[in-house]
């Protein structure tokens, strides 16, 4: 039996007389799929939330795997320590920040003050060939509450605050180092 789709030949070559047929039939386009599927994978490390829409974007005349690791070079420069960085998914997190002793705390446990700690988080996004968009939020917890997920409790920091700055610094040597396009659209 000759399986029109794929080509193949089910049985050796004996006629189809001499066995009961036995009919049946991969369609190629599901063998397609399932390699699909298996070449994709949802591992990701970016959290499993969007960047806050009021972070700051900016368009940079560069693709996403160039701008993640001079992200975490600069904020490193800024001495703040990176938490999580991946060039491969274009993301970079820092450490909670004490703009006021000037030291990071690792992970989400005690920081000693709420309003002067900040993390930056970074998401370097394909926006057209050659092109990155980046978002950058810089984050406070104003209160601090156990009971809820700590993203339920982050706030982007207020323009006055020593984590905005910090954040304006790392995307103006960005923009320095990587340029933007004349015609980029930009959020506020």
């Amino acid at each position: 039996m000759r399986n029109a789709e794929v080509g193949t030949r089910n049985g050796r070559g004996r006629s189809s007389a001499a066995r009961p047929a036995c009919p049946f039939r991969v369609p190629r386009s599901a063998f397609h799929i399932l390699l699909l599927l298996a070449a994709c994978t949802p591992v990701t490390t970016r959290p499993d939330f969007l960047p806050d829409p009021q972070g700051i974007q900016v368009i940079l005349d560069a693709r996403p795997g160039r701008v993640t690791p001079e992200i975490a070079t600069l904020v490193a420069a800024e001495s703040l320590q990176v938490e999580q960085v991946n060039d491969r998914d274009g993301y970079v997190e820092t450490a909670w920040y004490d703009t006021r002793s000037h030291r990071s705390v690792r992970g989400a446990g005690d920081v000693p003050d709420l309003a002067a700690t900040v993390k930056i988080r970074c998401w370097a996004d394909p926006y057209v060939p050659g092109q990155t968009r980046l978002t950058l939020e810089a984050v406070y917890r104003p209160r601090y509450d156990p009971s809820r997920s700590e993203r339920d409790l982050e706030v982007i920091v207020p323009e006055d605050h020593a984590g905005h700055a910090i954040a304006e610094r790392l995307v103006a040597a960005l923009k320095k180092r990587f340029g933007t396009p004349s015609s980029s659209p930009t959020a506020p």
